[in-house]
């Protein structure tokens, strides 16, 4: 797949990083996928928790080959107008911000969270695991 083919959830990298199942997705992609600003800091303030510090992250997130994309105005649009159809599957603002994303570059949307399965979104979602 191209670049502006495929949109990472904040899970997806998490996954890649951690070499958790569904991470070899990562690895059929032709092009680096894209990822919104939003999910990056997810993923930032996630391995923080686990206790690595920024240079760690930093290093860790370099082996994960993604562009990121900053969360704009109509990407902020886009994800509170998927809160009605995705609140009942629990997706928080960064599951929307990816969904947001790939919405407005008509990518797919990957992630690792199998709450996504059911959600009707405006746009394809592929569930890793």
């Amino acid at each position: 797949m191209k670049v502006a083919d495929v949109v990472l959830d904040a899970s997806v990298v998490l996954a890649a990083v951690f070499k958790e199942p569904g991470y070899e997705a990562l690895l059929e992609l032709e092009e680096r996928p894209l990822v919104s600003t939003v999910n990056l800091a997810e993923v930032r303030a996630r391995l923080s928790d686990r206790g690595l510090d920024r240079p760690a992250i930093d290093t860790a997130l370099g082996f994960v080959k993604m562009t990121a994309v900053d969360f704009t105005v109509d990407h902020a649009t886009l994800s509170a107008d998927l809160r009605p159809t995705t609140r009942s599957a629990g997706l928080s603002l960064g599951d929307r911000a990816c969904l947001a994303l790939a919405q407005k570059r008509g990518a797919i949307a990957l992630t690792a969270d199998r709450a996504w399965a059911g959600i009707d979104a405006p746009v394809e979602v592929r569930v890793v695991r």
